[in-house]
């Protein structure tokens, strides 16, 4: 009798154990909706663009509609490269529907007082109206404010995202998080929105010439995204897909250069390292003046990163429903990407 008891005991506690541990093991599936950013103002797509959206389902478009810049001369905020959509037809041809997005400089939130905030909420809001109307854009009931805030412009910046929301509250609000305002979400606060979206990009200090990939580190995002499964807001997620060009002159952080690859600099360049290179004689390059001895560190995204990104951060995120965005749509940067590359991204935060 002792030894059957022992024998029932013994089974029921592995098959505890068993579920127990399966249950570890388990990690909850995330319900994701894929979208992208487009972030020119005049909205154009070729074939193949609109080919790569259908066939990834991506369902969203961040789309930016303007900017909300300050103007010294008449001291007061004012929308810039305001989006034209020059042939309607594109938009017909997308199963993807818009949400507005709107970037608001963080000097705009700086000088902007308070009797001004009413009037940009307004101004804001119809301004969307319009350009929806005007191209008569099918839009996701979002809108989307992205703005780079931090602890002097906080209490501006939230207090104009309350009063969008009074002003219409039939739009659900989001915001974009940068990771400096993950980790610093103490002193920076957390926004009154509906979302968040945790921008995975632009993280090491881009000025310094020891810094190896300020788009993309996914050991330097470690750092910043230690507190992710805290944070107050549900959070969706953007990866980025584009690259860049950092000069240094006189070991001196002298700007970025835009479409410059590293094949661009095989013939005219030493290559220092796997990204470094020194310029051998002046020369000018798709533009750029260039002169000898110019550092050059050539930043890219690489798919093998933007994975382990994500490997690093599904499980943060508590989240049932997300939304995977990639930044930005462009014919140049798609032609870095494979199809099969694009959806593993995507697959990798389910």
């Amino acid at each position: 009798m002792n030894r059957l008891l022992f024998t029932l005991i013994y089974i029921i506690s592995i098959t505890f154990i068993g579920c127990t541990d399966n249950e570890k093991r388990a990690t909850p599936a995330h319900q994701v909706n894929r979208s992208f950013y487009y972030w020119k103002s005049v909205f154009q797509l070729n074939d193949n663009e609109i080919e790569t959206l259908n066939k990834l389902s991506v369902k969203t478009l961040y789309v930016k509609y303007f900017d909300v810049a300050w103007d010294p001369v008449t001291s007061k905020p004012i929308p810039v490269a305001t989006l034209r959509i020059p042939d309607a037809d594109v938009l017909y041809a997308l199963q993807s529907s818009i949400i507005p997005t709107v970037f608001i400089t963080n000097e705009t939130m700086l000088n902007v007082n308070e009797e001004m905030l009413n009037t940009l909420a307004q101004n804001i809001l119809k301004l969307i109206a319009e350009l929806n109307q005007v191209h008569n854009i099918k839009v996701t009931k979002q809108i989307q404010i992205d703005c780079d805030w931090n602890a002097s412009s906080q209490q501006r910046y939230f207090e104009l995202l309350k009063k969008l929301k009074q002003l219409d509250s039939s739009w659900v609000y989001s915001a974009t998080i940068r990771l400096h305002q993950l980790k610093y979400a103490e002193e920076t606060g957390v926004p009154p929105v509906d979302r968040g979206l945790l921008m995975c990009y632009n993280m090491g200090n881009i000025k310094n010439v020891r810094t190896k990939n300020s788009i993309l580190d996914p050991h330097e995002m470690k750092l910043y995204t230690n507190g992710l499964d805290k944070y107050t807001l549900p959070l969706d997620v953007a990866f980025p897909l584009f690259s860049w060009t950092v000069l240094f002159r006189n070991n001196q952080y002298a700007g970025l250069l835009q479409n410059i690859e590293a094949k661009d600099l095989d013939e005219v360049a030493n290559q220092q390292d796997e990204n470094r290179y020194t310029i051998l004689d002046d020369i000018l390059i798709k533009g750029y003046a260039l002169q000898k001895g110019d550092q050059l560190r050539f930043e890219e995204s690489r798919f093998e990163d933007i994975l382990k990104a994500a490997k690093l951060l599904k499980n943060k995120f508590s989240n049932d429903s997300l939304s995977v965005s990639l930044y930005h749509l462009d014919p140049l940067i798609l032609n870095k990407f494979s199809l099969h590359e694009l959806e593993a991204i995507y697959n990798s935060m389910h």
